[in-house]
């Protein structure tokens, strides 16, 4: 789709059986590194994805959108996606960055108008809010009965490895976790690592791929997957 229009589609336009939905954090927009890397990488592997910028955003406005509002623009671009596309929604893999990826979490939960989903891409999911660990965000994981795959660094303070790990347990259906070493909630990397953020943005845009491709067709049941240790 055209700048615009606020939407980035890449990829085939018909024959992939699933496609995936990016949404920004707070601090950026549709063209994050790490959206862009994902959806570069899901193009070279066949998969559809689309980038969207919330309508704070596309105002040039930095403070996000209230929730009502985000969650409305998500369900919208899910829509575009899977109509672009010409699948069901229950095709769609949903997520991105953060609060994008929150955001998703949560419709996904809805329990009153669930987004349908094949599963849910979360890059750097922020558990709590910056400086507020007592705030947690994981009250929701137990309706998640869907494949979660959670991408964190290892250094990410809004999400700190241990803690995430054990309310990754609390998710009823399948979940991976894939850390990125050294890496903090912006998928920066320690100079003393001897890796570059775009090492790590390499590595989170392939391990997306991969995950994605490996989900079965809706029509099948997946099976069991553990949590990797903390």
């Amino acid at each position: 789709m055209s700048a615009a229009t606020g939407r980035d589609f890449q990829g085939p336009r018909r024959g992939a059986d699933r496609a995936v939905l990016l949404a920004h954090g707070a601090g950026a927009d549709r063209r994050a590194p790490a959206l862009v890397a994902v959806a570069d990488a899901l193009a070279d592997g066949g998969i559809p994805s689309l980038r969207f910028d919330y309508p704070y955003r596309a105002a040039g406005r930095r403070a996000p959108d209230r929730p009502a509002v985000l969650a409305a623009a998500t369900r919208e671009a899910a829509q575009a996606l899977a109509r672009r596309c010409a699948l069901p929604l229950d095709h769609l893999v949903v997520g991105g960055r953060s609060m994008g990826g929150r955001v998703c979490s949560l419709l996904v939960a809805d329990a009153a108008d669930p987004l349908p989903a094949r599963g849910l891409l979360l890059l750097g999911y922020p558990l709590h809010p910056a400086g507020k660990p007592d705030r947690r965000r994981d009250e929701h994981f137990p309706a998640l009965a869907l494949p979660v795959c959670f991408l964190s660094g290892t250094r990410d303070a809004l999400a700190p490895r241990a803690e995430l790990a054990g309310a990754a347990r609390r998710v009823a259906g399948p979940v991976t976790l894939h850390w990125l070493e050294s890496a903090d909630h912006g998928y920066r990397p320690l100079k003393a690592s001897g890796r570059s953020t775009a090492d790590v943005l390499v590595e989170a845009a392939e391990t997306s791929v991969t995950w994605v491709q490996s989900l079965p067709p809706p029509a099948v049941e997946s099976g069991e997957q553990g949590v990797n240790a903390p």
